[in-house]
């Protein structure tokens, strides 16, 4: 029997004896081991490329390894992309939200695994770039791909990319709630009872199933701790808001350099402008090697000092003065490397980066407050205000300071700086809201119109199309007809309005029925009047592909209630109006509202 028979048999068993909530519920406990397991893999291959290519590196001087390796790793990755996967999967959190926006919710099979292998190639030879953006990747397409074998509809369909990237989350974190939370404040996902507990049981199983395979303990945990006073709210605010500063550094930066990246057409130059930038930084400053979760770990057990092995520094790695020089570079740097790996044709995320620089952002700012006892005779915990950095650059970078708040208290196994934790994310969000109101994956689509957001009115004006609204049954006339020969058009035409359109059919202007219905009765005017001199231009004219809410916008400040569409180079093509788009708009929304 035929593959496809038997797939059809066990579906139609399934809906005979399992309900649908059930189905669900067991879909996404599967795609949490899944999720689990796909991260599991990808932390492993990472840690044993790392371990074995700088396992032998010294300690006490620069290792010129360090500019050959990140090249063997972007070249690897790049020749693994272009010509067996023959695909993009870079930037992997953006294409899910595309996929949810744009494609339903499908993701491509090979993206179950080909990121996992392309990244852990770029991390392990150096690339400075995070796993988890991959990791998502990875467990989106899982569950995009389980639910399109079950036949589910797309409204399911995007839940269960919604469980794949939370498990991909709360499975390489060991932080069930981060994964909820990350699908919910970045993925977007709407929150009802219907999607909340799908995604607790595979944040859940995903969580258990990395404790169960790995060393069950967090990935922070026993580092010294110590309790919050309130006489540091003043510094823990001060934070929040260089956490803002810095995230917005962060985010606009990275944009920038990715813009420089493809205004390079050919992937040689890509690859040869991103190995010189990253091998370059690496160098002098070996803690953007990788992932940079040691140098996290060094600067959490409060040794700064220890981050310095391997470079130039470390000879004066007892100066205050290189040490904050030093750390100020990571910070400023860090962008650089990140950005110069995923040009360079490697593959990884921006997430793991944003935890570093703000572990280091956060060090480095109480580092420098106890030397000069900027605000007080207090000495604060650079171990506290490295967490409290995590927590506020990822809030400021992500727009996400729920998720923030929650993995930085489970990546150290506790909750004792819970309260500082959640008022430097709160800060550090408010503070990049005033200069930027996308996060770091959202701000591609955003500017493409391309996003769905929480937002029930955005969200379906983003799902409505232009092309799926314009009226073509306008009949047309020329500028040097006259009113006699306009007269026997209107006589053919069900419509009021009618475009002037040229020999190369450019849309030249309109000819409303109303404005000629006082002289069109009178035959001894049909030979005096051409269209061209009662024709008058539209308030406005819709491009082709304009988001359907700039479209709305154009509406409102034109007043209008019909508006002609043309293409890019002026040529007509139809006429779109407020009903047909309020009609399709009802209709979408009661699809997208439905629980």
């Amino acid at each position: 029997m035929k593959k496809q028979d038997w797939l059809l048999k066990i579906l139609v068993w399934r809906e005979k004896h399992i309900k649908e909530k059930n189905f669900i519920l067991i879909l996404s406990f599967i795609i949490g081991v899944l999720g689990a397991s796909a991260a599991f893999i990808l932390k492993e291959a990472i840690h044993i490329i790392q371990l074995l290519l700088t396992d032998h590196f010294s300690d006490e001087k620069a290792n010129y390894m360090y500019l050959l390796y990140p090249v063997i790793g972007l070249l690897l990755s790049s020749l693994y992309v272009r010509f067996v996967v023959k695909d993009n999967i870079s930037h992997g959190v953006t294409r899910v939200l595309y996929a949810i926006s744009q494609h339903k919710s499908r993701l491509k099979k090979h993206n179950m695994y080909s990121s996992v292998i392309a990244s852990s190639i770029t991390i392990g030879f150096g690339g400075s770039v995070g796993a988890e953006a991959p990791i998502v990747y990875t467990g989106a397409a899982i569950g995009s791909n389980l639910g399109r074998v079950c036949r589910l509809d797309p409204r399911t369909l995007m839940l269960m990319v919604g469980c794949g990237a939370a498990a991909g989350i709360a499975g390489i974190f060991k932080a069930p709630f981060a994964g909820l939370l990350f699908t919910i404040e970045v993925l977007m996902l709407d929150f009802t009872a219907a999607t909340i507990m799908p995604l607790i049981v595979s944040s859940a199983t995903a969580a258990t199933i990395t404790y169960l395979l790995s060393d069950g303990k967090a990935l922070f945990a026993g580092i010294p701790i110590l309790p919050f006073t309130f006489d540091q709210l003043g510094y823990v605010l001060a934070l929040g808001v260089f956490c803002g500063f810095v995230s917005l550094y962060f985010t606009r930066m990275i944009y920038f350099l990715e813009r420089q990246f493809k205004r390079l057409r050919k992937p040689i130059w890509r690859f040869i402008a991103g190995s010189a930038i990253l091998s370059t930084t690496i160098f002098f400053l070996p803690p953007l090697y990788g992932e940079g979760y040691d140098s996290i770990t060094v600067l959490l057990q409060g040794d700064a000092r220890a981050i310095t092995e391997g470079s130039f520094f470390y000879a004066w790695k007892e100066s205050f003065t290189v040490l904050a020089v030093y750390l100020a570079l990571i910070v400023l740097f860090k962008v650089f490397a990140t950005a110069a790996t995923n040009g360079g044709g490697g593959v990884g995320g921006t997430f793991a980066p944003s935890l570093y620089v703000g572990c280091m952002a956060g060090f480095l700012f109480a580092f420098v407050a106890n030397r000069f006892d900027i605000f007080s005779d207090t000495l604060l915990s650079t171990t506290n205000f490295a967490l409290m950095g995590m927590a506020g650059v990822m809030a400021g970078v992500m727009h996400a300071p729920l998720m923030a708040l929650f993995l930085t208290a489970e990546l150290t196994g506790g909750y004792s700086l819970f309260l500082p934790l959640m008022i430097t994310s709160a800060v550090a969000f408010w503070t990049i809201r005033i200069f930027e109101s996308h996060s770091i994956y959202t701000m591609r689509l955003a500017k493409n119109g391309e996003l769905i957001t929480h937002h029930k009115d955005k969200a379906v004006l983003t799902l409505l199309k232009i092309d799926s609204v314009i009226e073509t049954d306008f009949l047309s006339v020329k500028p040097e007809m006259t009113l006699g020969d306009m007269v026997k058009v209107i006589a053919k035409s069900h419509r009021n309005i009618f475009p002037v359109v040229d020999e190369q059919n450019k849309m030249l202007g309109i000819v409303l029925l109303d404005d000629i219905r006082n002289i069109m009765f009178r035959p001894a005017l049909y030979e005096r009047f051409k269209v061209q001199t009662f024709m008058t231009i539209p308030s406005a004219k819709i491009v082709i592909n304009t988001p359907m809410e700039q479209v709305m916008k154009i509406f409102d400040e034109t007043n209008a209630w019909n508006l002609p569409v043309v293409d890019e180079n002026g040529e007509y093509i139809g006429f779109v109006s407020k009903s047909k788009i309020f009609n399709s708009y009802r209709r979408v929304l009661v699809h997208y509202s439905q629980d």
